[in-house]
């Protein structure tokens, strides 16, 4: 599954203190291997596991994670239940399905829930070290076919508010999967000044969150699969 020998170090720090990491898997071996190599990363924490959705749930309550990795079938609670339950309590906490599962209805039901990315448990040390880093930064994360998948499937708002110009710009940007901080140093404006144009961009579009934004630019042609770190992520 996973391979402790490709975990790398990642030489952008994301800040001074770690991403602080909730892990929730039901296989306590699935856990432990994950815990062994996230541990090779000084700017990742594993701050503590849980083996089912409820036990996710009251955890992030008490040790308030950054990323939350959710496993997506196990006993108790789901993942897709705990997620949404997460999200509404703790909006600020991100998401991070792993799953062996890709079938289309548990993508979807993820990225609804308020999932920030899908990735597979097969997916490479190194690129999940990496996308727990980028989700934390508020970097859309999924596996490349869930987001050949989720294209095909997203729906296109019907009568949406034209988007301006630079509000265009902004909404490929996100879809090319750069945070705010990295679309506002592209181009040259204050981090605030993002924000507002990504809440503009939802908005109009009447869609939940950035990650269904930059399926929505995906499937408009607005940006192409293969520039975004998805085209060839996880793998």
């Amino acid at each position: 599954m996973f391979d402790p020998t490709n975990a790398s170090q990642d030489t952008q720090s994301t800040q001074n203190l770690p991403v602080r990491v909730l892990l929730v898997d039901d296989h306590a071996v699935v856990r432990q291997g994950i815990k062994m190599f996230l541990g090779l990363d000084k700017e990742i924490l594993v701050i503590g596991e849980a083996q089912n959705g409820q036990e996710a749930c009251d955890l992030c309550a008490v040790l308030k994670p950054d990323i939350v990795l959710m496993d997506i079938i196990m006993p108790v609670m789901d993942g897709l239940t705990a997620t949404q339950k997460i999200k509404n309590a703790h909006p600020e906490v991100e998401v991070i399905a792993l799953t062996s599962i890709l079938e289309d209805d548990k993508v979807f039901k993820a990225i609804h829930a308020g999932a920030m990315g899908y990735l597979m448990k097969d997916t490479k040390a190194d690129a999940l070290a990496k996308a727990i880093k980028g989700a934390f930064r508020g970097e859309v994360q999924l596996d490349p076919e869930a987001a050949k998948r989720l294209i095909r499937e997203v729906r296109t708002p019907e009568s949406p508010e034209k988007l301006t110009d630079r509000e265009t710009e902004v909404l490929r940007l996100i879809a090319k999967g750069l945070s705010n901080k990295a679309i506002a140093a592209a181009l040259v404006v204050s981090e605030k000044t993002v924000k507002t144009h990504v809440s503009n961009v939802l908005s109009k579009l009447r869609l939940p969150s950035r990650t269904q934004a930059a399926l929505y630019a995906l499937k408009q042609g607005i940006v192409m699969l293969d520039e975004t770190h998805m085209g060839g992520a996880g793998k």
